[in-house]
């Protein structure tokens, strides 16, 4: 069985984003934008490199790659669940999009941006479909009439995949089982719809065996906080729907759902803390201030308040 999860940010970092898995990467990639017209052979624009996580030069795992035909592609994992997500999406395709151009360059130079963005919780509440694309189009026609074909939108909801393997179609859906159900999975006794992808078998051969000492310690911390985000969210959740008979249910879930989240770093601080992780990396694991950290440090060893 995988002993790795491919959903913890760090693990999938790694997995697609580090030089001798690009294929991966294309592979993953291809299977969700369609294979109409797809990607040639990567350039990974900010490559896994623990030295950059050590020394704060990452704050979130996403990945950026472009194509023999400079059409770019960002790919990030979410397993969090973020009330904001969509604004949040948005944003990093813009920045996308102004990355490409240097000084100098002409706007006719921008080529096709794709966002896709795998979530491990339900976000859009009008489809159940778990692979959902959004375009810009005429609203007078309804139509994608090509004139601003430069943009796609991917959202991948896990929790909304419920295929078993005799139904799995294609690459997407292979994608999805490894993605969703890697603990499930036994590279000796693969079922026969996953043994036939070659990518899927060698994603999950090198998932087990890709982490050092280190690395599979910040992958713990990482994987404890996620735990411990889903139960401090589950209880937020029933807080919020509580207050919400006052407030609003919206605002008493998102109000709830926050308390849940910062509960949930404080106990990742003192996690790490107790298994000697620098305080680089605690700050990069938790995105808290400095002085947050501290303060939560302090509150269970006085003497040990600024010595991280």
């Amino acid at each position: 069985m995988c002993r790795i999860n491919p959903k913890v940010d760090f693990a999938f970092k790694k997995l697609f984003g580090s030089e001798e898995n690009k294929d991966l990467l294309l592979s993953l990639i291809n299977a969700v934008i369609g294979e109409e017209n797809p990607l040639t052979d990567l350039i990974l624009k900010n490559p896994y490199n623990l030295a950059d996580y050590q020394a704060g030069k990452i704050s979130i795992l996403d990945i950026k790659a472009c194509d023999t035909k400079g059409r770019w592609v960002n790919v990030e994992m979410q397993i969090s669940q973020d009330l904001n997500f969509d604004k949040r999406a948005i944003y990093y395709w813009a920045k996308l999009v102004t990355e490409q151009l240097s000084e100098g360059m002409m706007f006719k130079e921008l080529k096709k941006t794709y966002s896709i963005n795998i979530l491990d919780f339900n976000f859009i509440t009008t489809t159940e479909q778990f692979h959902n694309r959004y375009k810009i189009i005429n609203l007078d026609t309804g139509k994608d009439d090509k004139l601003h074909d430069i943009f796609e939108l991917h959202y991948l909801e896990l929790k909304k995949f419920n295929k078993t393997y005799p139904e799995l179609a294609n690459a997407l859906d292979r994608w999805s089982v490894f993605l969703s159900r890697a603990h499930e999975l036994d590279k000796n006794q693969l079922p026969r719809e996953l043994q036939q992808d070659p990518t899927i078998v060698k994603a999950i051969e090198a998932i087990d065996r890709m982490f050092n000492e280190e690395e599979r310690q910040i992958y713990e911390v990482r994987m404890q906080s996620w735990a411990n985000v889903n139960s401090q969210i589950a209880s937020a959740y029933d807080e919020g729907m509580e207050k919400g008979i006052e407030t609003g249910i919206e605002k008493g879930m998102e109000k709830g759902i926050e308390k849940g989240i910062y509960q949930t770093k404080r106990e990742t601080v003192l996690l790490a803390f107790q298994q000697g992780l620098s305080l680089e990396a605690i700050l990069k694991i938790t995105q808290l201030s400095e002085e947050q950290v501290q303060e939560i440090l302090s509150t269970i060893q006085p003497d040990r308040q600024n010595t991280v």
